[in-house]
């Protein structure tokens, strides 16, 4: 009964629309109207502005964190606490909040990973931020950094066991299941990007090209 309650807790969590919340409050904005219509990170930055996105990616990563740290702090130990991580996920992308239209996962991961193992957090940041950098666009550094991350989960406990001593075959088959739920949700970005047409971010390799 204690697990399925934090799992609950998880979900509710994962299911706080920062964006929308952050939009109505202070700007007097529903994102869900204005770019995209995601309630997430990106649309956040492109709509509200920076101050804006990077209190809400602080908060969706945290949601994340906290989620996987539940187990920890109510003391449970027969349950692996990405668990808790994957309802965190799935609160933020579909939650309960906001019309069960929530957004498109990374951020909330992100903060699952911090709250597993915050050295595989850095380095999988490291990733993102460097092929953001290349390809200046956040759709496809999502992609890319989701399929490198998961690679990671398998080779680095055989190369670099610094940063990931053991394998943990469930963080690996979660690491999958996300990525391929990433590249769903980036279905339009992929048409986009496939006829030039997606959003860049003002910096970076390529972000002189045309958006």
């Amino acid at each position: 009964m204690k697990v399925i309650i934090l799992m609950i807790i998880a979900y509710l969590l994962g299911s706080i629309p920062s964006g929308v919340w952050i939009g109505k409050l202070f700007y007097k904005k529903d994102i869900r109207q204005f770019g995209s219509g995601n309630t997430g990170t990106t649309n956040t930055f492109r709509v509200l502005g920076k101050p804006a996105g990077t209190v809400v990616l602080l908060m969706d990563i945290l949601k994340g964190t906290l989620a996987t740290l539940l187990p920890s702090l109510f003391h449970v130990t027969n349950i692996n606490p990405l668990w808790f991580g994957v309802c965190a996920i799935l609160g933020h992308t579909f939650p309960i909040f906001a019309g069960f239209k929530g957004g498109k996962a990374v951020a909330t991961s992100a903060g699952m990973l911090l709250g597993y193992s915050p050295i595989f957090f850095i380095y999988s940041a490291t990733i993102f931020v460097v092929c953001l950098f290349i390809t200046s666009m956040v759709s496809l550094t999502s992609m890319i950094a989701a399929v490198l991350i998961t690679l990671s989960t398998v080779i680095l406990p055989l190369v670099w066991p610094q940063i990931l001593p053991q394998h943990n075959w469930l963080l690996t088959i979660i690491a999958t299941g996300l990525t391929l739920f990433i590249f769903y949700r980036h279905r339009d970005n992929i048409k986009r990007i496939k006829d030039g047409s997606e959003s860049r971010i003002p910096f970076g390799l390529n972000s002189k090209k045309n958006r």
